[in-house]
């Protein structure tokens, strides 16, 4: 397991930023006197492997070679599924089956948009100069760095929705095969979604008690929070009890997961800027 991340050659460390054993951000000062700003969320969306920008700049809502603008489009679409699928009128317009393959398709983009933001997080540059990556990989063992969790987490929590999205295409609303087999799933997923979230959210503020400068990336780790939360509030009130067989409180439970989805389309959407910003302090 290597360092991460290298610094610029020649160059000292003058200022860390850390939230707890995690190193967020850091200065570094060359032999000539110029300094090196890294961050680690900047740095993962310019400098990987799979997501750099090009010489020429990138367009804001067209940049197909970089893995970020797939992951902003991918989790978009998902959003707009989970902000629809739960609202009654939906419902009625498409009906039941319809209504949960939608959900289903949903946590299918969600998945793939998870797996696209791990392996960005894995392809990393080393460092914020002189290191690049050359060699794509699937998988790297790297538990010092805040991101490696929050993004493998996020991505275990969305296999969890695919779970329970597809068992409610055919579980019926009973409380002994139905919180087992869909809510279970469900709450995990939920519970995922919540510490990747708050691990982004940390990444970004750069310290545990710290809250997030207002800036573009601030508020994305912000509203995709909130989104979090709203989707834990979700699965609490979807929990089906054994004494009704009904849901604790389907109308919150379907208010949430719209809420929550709403605030990950907007965090979606916002990535397409953050993705053709210059990367500071190189």
């Amino acid at each position: 397991m290597t360092q991460y991340p290298l610094p610029p050659p020649g160059s000292a460390a003058v200022e860390r930023r850390s939230a707890g054993p995690f190193l967020t951000r850091v200065t570094y000062v060359r032999p000539d006197g110029s300094r090196v700003r890294w961050s680690s969320r900047a740095h993962r969306k310019h400098a990987s492997l799979l997501s750099r920008a090009r010489a020429d700049g990138d367009h804001l809502l067209w940049a197909p070679h970089r893995a970020s603008w797939w992951i902003a489009i991918l989790f978009a679409i998902g959003s707009l599924c989970f902000v629809v699928a739960p609202l009654p009128f939906f419902l009625e317009l498409v009906g039941g089956d319809a209504d949960g393959m939608v959900f289903f398709v949903g946590s299918v983009f969600f998945t793939t948009a998870a797996a696209l933001q791990w392996l960005e997080t894995v392809n990393a540059d080393r460092g914020p100069v002189g290191h690049r990556t050359r060699r794509f990989r699937l998988v790297r063992w790297e538990p010092r760095r805040i991101d490696w969790w929050s993004s493998g987490i996020q991505l275990i929590g969305t296999v969890y929705f695919n779970v329970t999205t597809f068992r409610a295409l055919s579980t019926a609303l009973d409380s002994s095969s139905y919180d087992p087999l869909v809510w279970r799933p469900d709450a995990v997923g939920s519970v995922c979604f919540l510490v990747a979230g708050y691990l982004a959210f940390v990444e970004v503020a750069g310290g545990l008690r710290r809250l997030p400068a207002w800036t573009l990336e601030g508020a994305i780790v912000s509203v995709n929070f909130f989104g979090c939360v709203a989707f834990g509030v979700s699965a609490l009130a979807a929990y089906v009890l054994p004494s009704t067989g009904a849901l604790a409180d389907a109308t919150v439970a379907n208010a949430a997961t719209s809420i929550g989805a709403l605030a990950f389309l907007v965090g979606s959407v916002l990535l397409l800027p953050e993705g053709v910003q210059t990367q500071p302090g190189q």
